[in-house]
């Protein structure tokens, strides 16, 4: 598979833009993650385009709650139907057996929809304290720093169960480098020096967080916490930015 076909595969797992699947190979999964970081950069800058146009048109409130909608438009809902499976998941009370089966359920239970609520509330609160430039640069930081705790995740932490996104997907750490190299100039560069390296430490401790959960909780990694690391991760950096910009 070429670097052109692994970055396809990384589009088309990650967004719901009609470039065409691709079936990864054992050794090709690691290439292909490696591009999360900046496809990650895309959708926050299509959402940060969403943002100021309906920013200028209805406000910053509507402009941060449209753009959210467009990214969760634009994933598919493939991390928040992650971070509702995951919250479900952990919010039983069993042996892991019991929460890994309660993950794979079709339906949302009531955890799962509460989280889903929150992040919509807290996220939008946080980028509404921002100036329209800063709202914008926090959008392309939080959505590249998500995208990379999955990464962190997928290098990390080992699969739960042996078959489902989770255990399909993979990272080496060297692979993992090179993508936080990425990460981390995406997020210096949308955010600024000082709030971008905020940004940054806000969430390797939100990425770590989720990592050492899905080890105690529920044995590894699988599709659904990788979503719900994105969306913590996403949250927290964009929290940490409306404190450290607004305060």
């Amino acid at each position: 598979m070429t670097v052109v076909d692994e970055a396809r595969a990384a589009v088309g797992l990650l967004t719901i833009v009609p470039i065409g699947r691709r079936e990864l190979r054992d050794a090709s999964n690691r290439g292909a993650a490696l591009w999360f970081p900046l496809v990650g950069g895309l959708v926050g800058a299509v959402a940060a385009a969403a943002y100021g146009l309906a920013e200028a048109l209805l406000g910053g409130v509507y402009g941060a709650a449209f753009a959210l909608t467009v990214s969760a438009i634009l994933t598919g809902g493939l991390h928040h139907d992650g971070l509702a499976d995951a919250v479900d998941g952990l919010g039983v009370r069993g042996d892991l057996t019991g929460r890994l089966a309660a993950m794979r359920d079709a339906g949302i239970g009531a955890y799962g929809g509460l989280a889903l609520i929150a992040f919509a509330l807290l996220a939008t609160a946080a980028l509404a304290r921002l100036s329209p430039a800063e709202a914008t640069g926090a959008l392309v930081c939080g959505h590249a720093l998500g995208r990379w705790a999955a990464l962190a995740q997928l290098a990390f932490v080992a699969p739960a169960r042996e078959d489902g996104l989770g255990a399909s997907f993979c990272a080496d750490r060297t692979t993992f480098a090179i993508g936080s190299v990425a990460a981390v100039a995406v997020a210096l560069a949308a955010a600024g020096p000082g709030a971008g390296a905020c940004a940054i430490v806000g969430a390797a401790i939100a990425a770590a967080a989720i990592a050492l959960l899905a080890r105690r909780l529920v044995g590894g990694r699988t599709g659904d916490t990788l979503g719900a690391a994105v969306l913590v991760t996403e949250l927290v950096v964009y929290s940490v930015l409306s404190a450290y910009i607004v305060a």
